[in-house]
């Protein structure tokens, strides 16, 4: 049985086309379709319901200590206010999902998980918490909408006081008010593009909702729905849990070196990566240059022989061409690598390119 988001009701009447997705109902679109719904956020502004995503408290004397313990990136020098995304791993080194952990004070931490994983990563936590900490789940207690896009801040702005908005990027103001309504502005984003997250009290994410469509009409502000945010991710080439990373696949293989400091002291998980060694696989990027679209699980080949298997795939609006994202040998990773895809019995040409495939032009 799925869940609903505090704005099921306002998807539907704003015909958005309802699907399972993380344990939710969520629009996959509306009635303007992906395509252009990924052109107003990389043109103009979109915003999307992300109220699936999970939030967790990690409080006490020894949070910092809990969280350098379970999450490979560094936080001992993060400021109040200050957020940092990071993977957390298993004993074998592989995934068990990727987040991002604001500071709110010294023995306060936010921490935002994937929908999916939610439940699997709270007991995650309670499994290997020690000293003096506690770990809540408060995923009820939020909704989030993310307000992406080149016009996003204008809008924004016509709703709140320049205090009320982070300077930086992975940076929030914790006790803003947009709109009258209390939230955490946080300048993060899931599309390639500058915006924010807002995370308010449930009861009031109809409301949000409501205002911030009505106040970035001519903005050219329009609703987005799951289909627009893949494509989006895609082109901006951020993993995606399950796809190009999980319990299987280390942070190291999938390009999140940055997030992972092997200089600290200890985490869950750093002993089996320096076991692994030297990387045999590795994320990389490709532009179709056959016929054809790629999915993800799709065998990739270099002279017949399968050097790896794609994790996501799809047609890139904004970019005109489609692309993949795939894990293959390191052997045929560097840039200009011709491959062939199997899709449905019949190979399609590709090239192996740079990631991401988008980059917004500041």
């Amino acid at each position: 049985m799925e869940l609903k988001t505090p704005l099921y009701e306002a998807h539907v009447k704003a015909g958005g086309k309802m699907v399972p997705f993380g344990g939710y109902l969520l629009p996959v679109q509306y009635k303007t379709g992906v395509i252009k719904e990924h052109m107003a956020v990389r043109t103009q502004a979109g915003l999307f319901d992300v109220s699936h995503m999970g939030e967790i408290l990690c409080e006490g004397t020894d949070a910092l200590a809990n969280l350098q313990m379970l999450l490979t990136n560094n936080f001992d020098n993060l400021v109040d206010g200050q957020a940092r995304y990071s993977p957390m791993c298993n004993e074998k080194g592989g995934t068990v999902d990727d987040l991002i952990v604001y500071k709110q004070s010294d023995h306060h931490y936010f921490i935002v998980v994937n929908a999916s994983n939610k439940d699997k990563d709270y007991q995650w936590m309670l499994d290997h918490q020690f000293g003096e900490v506690t770990f809540t789940d408060v995923s009820k207690d939020y909704a989030q909408l993310a307000l992406q896009g080149p016009k996003a801040m204008d809008i924004l702005r016509k709703l709140t006081t320049e205090e009320n908005i982070p300077k930086k990027y992975y940076h929030a103001i914790f006790d803003a008010k947009v709109a009258g309504i209390p939230c955490i502005v946080s300048k993060t984003g899931y599309t390639g593009e500058d915006g924010v997250e807002l995370y308010l009290p449930s009861s009031k994410a109809e409301e949000m909702w409501d205002i911030l469509l009505e106040n970035g009409k001519e903005e050219g502000l329009i609703p987005c729905g799951l289909g627009a945010r893949d494509t989006l991710r895609m082109e901006a080439a951020m993993p995606l849990y399950g796809h190009e990373m999980d319990d299987e696949v280390t942070p190291l293989e999938t390009g999140l070196g940055f997030a992972v400091k092997m200089a600290k002291e200890e985490f869950i998980g750093k002993k089996a990566l320096e076991e692994k060694g030297e990387l045999t696989r590795k994320r990389v990027g490709l532009k179709v240059t056959g016929r054809g679209v790629i999915r993800e699980h799709q065998d990739v080949y270099v002279d017949g022989k399968v050097i790896g298997h794609t994790t996501s795939g799809t047609h890139c609006p904004y970019l005109g061409y489609p692309a993949a994202m795939a894990m293959l040998e390191t052997a045929y990773t560097e840039v200009g690598t011709q491959v062939s895809v199997e899709v449905r019995g019949r190979m399609v040409e590709a090239e192996v390119v740079a990631l991401p495939f988008y980059k917004r032009s500041k």
